[in-house]
């Protein structure tokens, strides 16, 4: 049985058949929480749709999105702060709420990655491909379609070859697409301040930040892509064993994500609505090439390879951290006893759990493969889909941070206000939102296909026969092997002065202590 080797204990030296420990830096975790969200991708698959709900209000709306992510976000920091353990939502619920909570956690996060691999790697197939000036490649199915299964084999090697490597291309990566973003931008922004913008150009005013301007079903529409964008930045969490300054690092390297994707969003919604005006991302909503492909073309011209590039960085760069998660993830719920214990093999020589790695790419390449079979849309519908995964298990997450720290919300307003109300109140939105996709998914007619599955749209269908089999997998699995839940390890306590009224923790050491502790009696056998 392998056990949890990132950490070790004080008490001896760590155990040499684990993951890397001190593998990567802060930097090269938020560079990791930032390419997992797909930055350049994420801003061309949903702007034009967002200002097609509320017009010139889209950086208002990624402002009001930014805010369940950055309350999500601080729970994964405190949650992390106790139980640095790569299986990061799984983990922490399951000890706090309960192991078939934490169980179904677990799989949502498992199934986020498999759903969406596929996609992101034919994304940046295409639009590598389009900067190439290789069209032709493009339109040809069964090029895009194998070239899209490579790239997808290539980048879950280099995840199992070393955690370094990966971020060290990821960080090129992350420079690569932030540069051509801003290059778009700026350019954009100058020629609409010149009047040479080639479109309807509006120029930009500090009232498109109010996200309310719109009407509030307008915002609640654009609320449920917008929060979506955001999603990803936890993958620097799952990393958690081997980054360096375990116990804060990671947390705050997703905190730093979420802020600079605001950033981001909101410079780069300002040029794009600026420029062309809501009318033609409007006209243009079902087209998620228009915003980056054409509109690139018409604001640096010859130079429009610039932003096609950053796609395709972005997608590709998303493609291999969005395999984190899931892996990681599988890993801590087999060393858990919560899956089959060849799940939580690491590889002797990388450091790295490259069986599930290798399954979740696999069972990855199906999924895409199945779902272009099935229609040019359903690949779009299981994204849709994804939503409501990404939000069941973020709001769990801000359950169990609220509930482990309830003793204490009393002690100061700085810790009622960070572990409590604002993971609670994260919990809501997204809990809020997760009802919202569910009735606007139950529309075929709001679906990419725009047919009937059952008499719903094809995506809600999606999600409630990955709910079940996720069910009916636990269950198999509880009369298989009962362990999980029948020896469920609590996280330690948050004892008085865990954490200050400053925010800072007084004793971390002997919470990672304890948790080793825990973790070495439930996994080591």
């Amino acid at each position: 049985m392998a056990e949890d080797t990132a950490r070790g204990t004080p008490e001896g030296p760590k155990p040499t058949a684990g993951l890397n420990p001190n593998a990567i830096g802060f930097v090269d975790s938020i560079a990791i929480g930032l390419n997992s969200t797909s930055p350049a991708y994420s801003l061309a698959a949903v702007i034009g749709p967002i200002a097609a709900f509320v017009g010139v209000n889209v950086p208002g709306v990624m402002l009001a999105s930014f805010l369940p992510m950055l309350l999500i976000a601080s729970a994964f920091y405190y949650l992390n702060r106790v139980d640095p353990d790569c299986g990061t939502t799984f983990s922490w619920v399951s000890r706090i709420l309960g192991p078939t909570t934490g169980w179904l956690g677990g799989w949502a996060v498992a199934m986020t990655g498999v759903m969406v691999v596929g996609s992101l790697a034919e994304v940046g197939t295409r639009f590598g491909l389009l900067a190439a000036g290789l069209d032709g490649w493009v339109a040809n199915t069964w090029v895009l379609r194998s070239l899209t299964v490579l790239v997808i084999l290539a980048m879950s090697a280099l995840c199992v070859r070393s955690t370094e490597a990966s971020a060290r291309l990821q960080n090129v990566l992350t420079l690569l697409q932030v540069a051509g973003l801003l290059v778009f931008a700026a350019v954009a922004l100058y020629r609409v301040h010149a009047g040479t913008s080639s479109l309807h150009a509006v120029h930009p005013s500090l009232g498109w930040l109010n996200p309310f301007s719109a009407g509030v079903a307008p915002l609640t529409s654009g609320l449920l892509l917008g929060v979506f964008t955001f999603w990803g930045w936890e993958s620097a969490v799952n990393l958690t064993e081997e980054t360096e300054g375990a116990v804060t690092a990671p947390g705050l390297a997703a905190i730093w994500s979420t802020v600079i994707l605001l950033a981001t969003y909101v410079s780069v919604a300002f040029a794009v609505v600026a420029y062309c005006g809501p009318g033609f991302l409007g006209d243009h909503a079902d087209d998620e090439e228009a915003v980056f492909a054409t509109l690139s073309d018409q604001v640096l011209g010859g130079w429009s390879w610039v932003v096609l590039l950053a796609v395709a960085t972005s997608a590709l760069a998303s493609t291999q951290t969005t395999i984190i998660p899931s892996s990681r993830t599988a890993l801590s719920m087999a060393r858990r006893h919560a899956l089959p214990q060849g799940f939580s093999r690491i590889h002797p020589r990388h450091r790295t759990p490259d069986v599930s790695t290798w399954w979740v790419t696999g069972i990855a390449i199906v999924w895409y493969l199945v779902m272009h079979w099935l229609s040019d849309n359903a690949l779009a519908d299981s994204l849709t889909a994804l939503s409501l995964l990404v939000a069941f298990y973020y709001a769990l997450t801000g359950l169990a941070c609220a509930v482990h720290h309830r003793h204490l919300l009393t002690t100061s307003v700085r810790n009622f206000l960070l572990l409590g109300a604002g993971p609670i109140v994260g919990a809501l939105l997204l809990t809020w939102l997760l009802v919202e996709s569910v009735i606007t998914m139950a529309d075929p007619a709001n679906s990419y296909s725009g047919v009937s599955w059952f008499g719903m749209g094809p995506p809600l269908v999606i999600g409630i026969v990955l709910g079940i089999v996720g069910v009916l997998l636990m269950l198999w699995w509880r009369g298989t092997s009962r362990r999980f839940w029948a020896e469920p390890r609590p996280l330690p306590p948050a004892l008085p002065g865990t954490v200050e009224a400053d925010g800072t923790s007084t004793a971390e050491p002997a919470l990672v202590r304890a948790s080793a502790a825990a973790d070495t009696g439930h996994r080591g056998d």
